[in-house]
């Protein structure tokens, strides 16, 4: 029988040996690839060791060209007639690279000696930064380097011959915001913290026009090894023309200033000329504000200076609360954000209150035998021994308030508060400005007034007003009965200067007829003519105005916020002025001849500057402001005041119990927002 076959397996050429030839080959091979390897890799250990540093400095460098950020600029703040108030100019930061500075021993004297040549950078400094931090590769050393420095170094970059081992310095580009009138228009501008961010004013109330967004700069390798850049351009803000002139804001302040000046320490020793000083000047057909300032104003460059109101030592005493509220005292605009009782100027609105309403015909007479008894009490006149019978234009220009008092009421209390919010108190007003005050809880109602409240209402107490408020709701009473929002900003302009939107006059409502207009500022007219302004008149001008003097709660303590409100000329009226002095620093604060000197000096210098029309015929004799009339001032208060009386003193029975206990001061609302929603869209409007 034949042997079995022997069945073949087919792995068996996975067990064959290789030729020895093969194998030697093999092995050969094998031994090249590690001795590659071997050479490879010490050959990197050596070129990381030697160097590493500098490859590195090139690898991050050129990181740093390809993905840049590209800053925008925050847009400019300049005055209707395109002066910049806020801007932002280019400044550079020095970057210190402290590992790149200490690779190598012969770059750090070097290095460290135009660090402090060229920058003012102390040696300490440095070797401070070098101790604490030896490895890093950023360090902000100074910050706002500006132009010219940033060139010098330039120079030094390029001069391979001298500067060869100054190595671990650049430049980082920013901006800077600078305000280049300092402190003019403080409250109005307001200023930007870190971010571009803005802090109060048109800076805070624009933010998001005044910005821009940043852009970048990439980088990448194409096939042949060339660098490809690809840059999206930064878009900076946008401009904000506001309605202030510089100009005019100037002389305001400078008023403001030597005015306070001139009564610091006079009786509160170590305190200002007054606690606030106050003006607005406004276009009465636009509600454009013209000129906005308070004292004490601050330094828009360095906000959190104090040191012009706080000696160091009483600063360095203060607590960080203190401190703080100290600075946002400072930083509130009393125009917008402080209420206060506006005495006497508050009778105009009383009296057209009751001409629209059909309670006044305008020829009714009244008899001040210096007090009238309303419901348990007697509430005095300024003129203890009255001012005997006087009609409407009498009780406006001697300021009375027992013939106001009668005014009020034959109105009525119904009407008398509907009036006083269709004039726009206890409203806000729409001022493109943060902070502004809410007066709603500051005014009685129809239900909670009683006739007593309805008594000293009319005469301008026992309810709250801002300054705002009380210019737009004067404006209307002599433009025809026209409440145009009040505002600052009058345009917005892209970089270029091209117009993208502009603030036109927004009319809200009608206050009263035109008929009721003309016969209130014949009435305000007589306070220049014959009454208790004329210490304020200026040859060449027909001005119509109201002064008041409100004493401040808790009454009795001396201290009362002074008023002046008047327009020029008479006859379609191109501006108002508006001045307030709470609590100046003298003796007695109730004289009225320091608000009506105040305001004497500003229109003696505003008016020929802004071209207010003159009366006819009129050549003036002289440019420089015009001294207050005192023996006009005298006569007015002969006529119309007993000797020893304050113009405009108000004094109550001593049994009389006020309810009202708001005291003046800010009542910020810090939920308002300002409503920009009426800015033109779409079409760009010119």
């Amino acid at each position: 029988m034949a042997g079995r076959r022997k069945k073949r397996n087919r792995f068996d050429f996975l067990t064959k040996k290789f030729p020895k030839r093969m194998q030697k080959k093999l092995v050969m091979l094998f031994m090249a690839v590690i001795l590659a390897f071997v050479v490879l890799i010490g050959r990197i250990t050596y070129i990381n060791a030697s160097k590493g540093s500098g490859y590195t400095k090139i690898v991050l460098d050129q990181q740093a060209y390809d993905s840049r950020v590209i800053l925008y600029k925050r847009g400019d703040i300049v005055d209707r007639n395109g002066t910049k108030m806020a801007t932002s100019e280019r400044v550079y930061n020095v970057i210190l690279d402290v590992y790149v500075m200490l690779s190598d021993e012969k770059y750090e004297d070097p290095t460290m000696e135009v660090l402090e040549d060229c920058f003012g950078i102390p040696e300490e400094e440095v070797e401070k930064v070098i101790e604490e931090r030896p490895e890093s590769r950023y360090e902000i050393l100074k910050t706002n380097v500006p132009y010219e420095t940033k060139k010098k170094f330039d120079e030094i970059e390029q001069d391979e011959k001298n500067y060869a081992n100054v190595q671990g310095i650049w430049l980082e580009e920013d901006y800077k915001r600078t305000y280049p009138y300092d402190s003019l228009a403080s409250d109005v501008i307001g200023f930007s913290a870190d971010g571009n961010v803005g802090a109060i004013g048109i800076e805070s109330a624009y933010n998001e026009i005044l910005n821009g967004t940043d852009g970048r700069e990439y980088g990448y390798f194409a096939e042949d090894a060339s660098l490809e850049r690809t840059v999206k351009e930064a878009k900076n803000g946008n401009t904000v023309v506001s309605t202030i002139d510089v100009t005019l804001q100037s002389i305001v302040e400078q008023c403001i200033l030597e005015f306070n000046q001139a009564h610091t320490g006079e009786v509160r020793e170590g305190e200002p000329g007054s606690k606030n000083t106050a003006v607005i000047i406004m276009d009465p057909n636009s509600g454009e504000i013209l000129a906005e300032a308070s004292y004490p104003n601050f330094n828009l460059n360095d906000p959190r200076d104090l040191s012009s109101l706080y000696t160091e030592e009483k600063w360095k005493a203060m607590s960080e609360e203190e401190q703080l509220e100290a600075m946002n005292t400072l930083w509130r605009n009393f125009c917008v954000s402080d209420a206060f009782e506006p005495g006497s100027t508050a009778k105009p609105f009383t009296v057209a209150a009751g001409l629209e309403t059909g309670a006044l015909t305008g020829n009714e007479t009244y008899v001040c035998g210096g007090y009238k008894h309303v419901g348990d009490y007697d509430i005095y006149c300024h003129l203890r021994t009255g001012h005997g019978q006087e009609t409407i234009k009498d009780a406006i220009a001697y300021s009375c308030n027992v013939a106001l008092m009668d005014m009020a009421e034959t109105i009525g209390i119904e009407n008398f508060t509907r009036y006083q919010h269709i004039f726009g108190f206890g409203e806000y007003t729409g001022i493109d400005l943060p902070g502004e005050a809410s007066t709603a809880p500051l005014l009685y109602t129809a239900e909670t007034m009683q006739e007593t409240d309805l008594a000293t209402n009319s005469f301008g107490q026992n309810f709250n007003v801002t300054m705002t408020q009380m210019t737009a709701a004067f404006a209307s009473l002599i433009n025809g009965g026209y409440y145009y929002e009040p505002h600052v900003v009058k345009q917005i302009q892209d970089e270029n200067g091209s117009v993208i939107e502009t603030k036109d006059p927004t009319l809200l409502r009608k206050t009263i007829s035109a008929e009721t207009s003309t016969m209130v500022k014949e009435y305000m007219r007589a306070t220049m003519e014959y009454g208790t302004g004329t210490p304020a008149n200026i040859p060449g001008y027909e001005i119509g105005a109201k002064t008041g003097t409100a004493e401040k709660l808790p009454r009795g303590n001396g201290n009362y916020l002074l008023s002046y409100i008047g327009y020029a000329p008479q006859e379609n009226p191109e501006v108002i002025v508006y001045v307030v002095v709470d609590e100046p620093n003298v003796a007695d604060q109730s004289t009225s001849r320091y608000v009506l000197e105040l305001a004497q000096k500003i229109m003696s210098q505003a008016f020929p500057y802004l071209n207010i029309s003159t009366v006819d015929g009129y050549v003036p004799t002289e440019t420089m402001p015009v001294p207050v009339d005192e023996e006009a001032g005298a006569a007015a208060q002969a006529a119309g005041q007993a000797a020893g009386q304050p113009a405009e003193y108000v004094d109550y029975d001593e049994a009389y119990e006020e309810t009202y206990d708001n005291p003046d001061g800010a009542y910020i609302d810090e939920t308002y927002v300002p409503d920009l929603d009426d800015w033109a869209t779409g079409t760009p409007t010119e």
